[in-house]
């Protein structure tokens, strides 16, 4: 079965995850291939394929991926049955307003204490200064990690990682872009933000 071809090198986030839903969308079971030339996008169009049941597999020549997906027509859910459809938009690295000494001893607390509970949610979105919570040395990374290894998916701006200049300080999750954060949302039972 000859693979579909998306060329999406050059491309501004969020075109080739775009690019690729839509004929993932379009196809009941196939083969798709979507070209792109940086890391950022091979990530986010590989955690699109993955949420979808596909396969993939990764080819990379110089600087440019191949990122080849396999459609079989069956959607598997794999979301932890501790998990319920809720997702968390975190845009500050401290909880609240006011003094941040005391926004960062609650944002701890509030971290262990998600770690604790018996229902965690599907999603943690990062944005703005919260993903400085999913870098090397975050007070709260080794909660992040107890929770996406319970299934917990973590997702950070790439935007926001690229303006702290922190993407290459990533400690836990994956890199993401504003098209993902809005899909999270969107489907979402309940999305709480801090």
């Amino acid at each position: 079965m000859e693979a579909k071809i998306i060329d999406a090198r050059g491309m501004a986030c969020p075109m080739p995850v775009i690019n690729t839903k839509k004929i993932l969308e379009a196809i009941e079971e196939g083969a798709v291939t979507t070209l792109v030339d940086n890391e950022a996008a091979r990530d986010n169009v590989t955690a699109l394929a993955n949420s979808m049941g596909c396969g993939v597999e990764i080819e990379q020549e110089g600087n440019e991926y191949q990122v080849h997906i396999t459609k079989k027509g069956i959607k598997t859910d794999t979301v932890d049955l501790a998990t319920d459809n809720t997702v968390l938009l975190i845009s500050a690295a401290v909880m609240g307003r006011g003094s941040s000494e005391l926004g960062d001893i609650l944002m701890k607390s509030f971290m262990f204490t998600l770690v604790e509970s018996d229902k965690v949610p599907q999603t943690i979105l990062f944005v703005n200064g919260g993903v400085q919570l999913t870098c090397a040395n975050s007070p709260v990374l080794e909660h992040l990690i107890s929770l996406r290894d319970r299934g917990v998916e973590i997702w950070s701006c790439g935007t926001c990682l690229d303006y702290f200049k922190l993407k290459d300080k990533l400690a836990v999750g994956q890199v993401t872009n504003m098209y993902t954060i809005y899909e999270k949302m969107a489907a979402a039972g309940k999305v709480i933000s801090l």
